[in-house]
C-alpha cells in the first residue's frame, strides 16, 4: 500500500516556524486529550494518539525535524535522498527538493523513496540517462529497508521491574527487553530489526509504541506515584507512624504532629524506576485523610469535653 504524506505540523497544530518549546507544549496538550486512559474504547482517538506520537517523534527531535523539513516523509531515508539529489545535480538536471522543480517550496514525492527509480521516472531520466540509465541506477543504489511498527502493553508490575517479550516479525522471532520505568506513549527504537536492506543497504528499524496498565492504588505522574493514607485523629494531632503500601512493599511513614487533612507527605525513592537510569526512582506522595471516631465511650467523650474546655 502506498504511504501517504503526513503533515506533522498540521497534526500537532503548530506553525512550521514554531519553536521546540511550542512543539513540546502542543504535543503534551494533545497527548493528554487523546490519551487512551481518557478515551477508552474510542478507536479514532487511539489512532489520533498514535499519529500525535509519530509527529512528535519527528518534530520533537531537532535533527529529525531538520531532515523532515528538507525531504518530508522520507526523513528516515535522508542519506539516500541526498545521494540521489547529488546524482541528479551531476547529471545536469539541477537537483530536486526545495525549489528543485522550478515551482519553489518543498516537493514531496508520494511513493517509496527507497525505489529511487520512481523519482527518475518522473522526468524520463536525468540528463539523457534514458530507460537503461534509470534501470542501472535503480538496481545499484543501496537502500535502507522499510521501518516496522508494533505496539506493546505492559502491566504495572512489568513497568516496575521491566519485561521481556518475544515479537514475531513475519516468522522471525526476536526477543525484546524493555527496561523498568517505561511510560505510556513511549516509542522504543530497535535498530536493524525492520525490513531487510536492498542492494546491501542497512535493514530498517523496529519502532515499538508502549502502552501501560494502571494500578488502582496509585496515580502516576512521570516516575512519581500519588496515593492516599488514612490517619486516626490522635496520630494527626500528636504525630506517629502509619503503614503505607508502596510498589515494593509496606513501609512505616512518619506523620508529623499537627498534620492536617489533605496534607501531602513524601516518601523518597518509593515511586517507579526512572527509565534508562539504573538505580534511580521517583517518589511516593501520600495525601493524608483523617479518620474521626464515630462512636465514643463515655470516658473518651469526657476526655474530649475536657480538651474542649481547655481550649476556651
Amino acid at each position: 500500500m502506498e504511504e501517504k504524506f503526513k503533515d506533522y505540523y498540521k497534526i500537532l497544530g503548530v506553525a512550521k516556524d514554531a519553536s521546540q518549546d511550542e512543539i513540546k507544549k502542543a504535543y503534551r496538550k494533545l497527548a493528554r486529550k487523546y490519551h487512551p486512559d481518557r478515551t477508552k474504547g474510542d478507536k479514532e482517538a487511539e489512532e489520533k494518539f498514535k499519529e500525535i506520537n509519530e509527529a512528535y517523534e519527528v518534530l520533537g527531535n531537532p535533527e529529525n525535524r531538520k531532515k523532515y523539513d528538507e525531504v518530508g516523509m522520507y526523513w528516515r531515508q535522508y542519506d539516500e535522498y541526498k545521494k540521489a539529489q547529488e546524482q541528479a545535480r551531476k547529471s545536469g538536471f539541477g537537483g530536486f527538493g526545495s525549489g528543485g522543480f522550478g515551482g519553489g517550496g518543498q516537493y514531496y514525492y508520494e511513493g517509496d523513496l527507497g525505489d529511487l527509480g520512481d523519482i527518475f521516472d518522473l522526468f524520463g531520466g536525468f540528463g539523457g540517462f534514458g530507460t537503461a540509465g534509470r534501470r542501472s541506477t535503480r538496481s545499484n543504489v543501496p537502500r535502507k529497508g522499510r521501518d516496522l511498527h508494533a505496539e506493546m502493553t505492559l502491566s504495572f508490575d512489568e513497568v516496575m521491574h521491566g519485561a521481556t517479550r518475544i515479537i514475531d516479525l513475519g516468522g522471525k522471532k526476536i526477543r525484546v527487553r524493555i527496561k523498568p520505568g517505561a511510560y505510556e506513549g513511549q516509542i522504543i527504537k530497535i535498530p536493524g530489526k525492520g525490513g531487510p536492506g536492498i542492494n546491501g543497504g542497512p535493514a530498517g528499524d523496529l519502532y515499538i509504541t508502549i502502552h501501560t496498565e494502571n494500578d488502582p492504588r496509585y496515580v502516576r505522574k512521570g516516575s512519581d506515584l500519588y496515593t492516599s493514607v488514612t490517619v486516626d485523629d490522635l496520630t494527626a494531632v500528636l504525630g506517629g507512624k502509619v503503614p503505607v503500601q508502596t510498589p515494593t512493599g509496606t513501609v512505616q511513614m512518619t506523620v508529623p504532629a499537627g498534620t492536617s487533612c489533605g496534607k501531602t507527605l513524601r516518601i523518597r525513592g518509593k515511586g517507579l524506576p526512572v527509565y534508562g537510569r539504573e538505580g534511580a526512582f521517583g517518589d511516593l506522595y501520600a495525601s493524608v485523610q483523617i479518620r474521626v471516631p464515630e462512636h465514643l465511650t463515655d470516658e473518651e467523650r469526657k476526655l474530649y469535653e475536657q480538651l474542649k474546655n481547655l481550649r476556651r
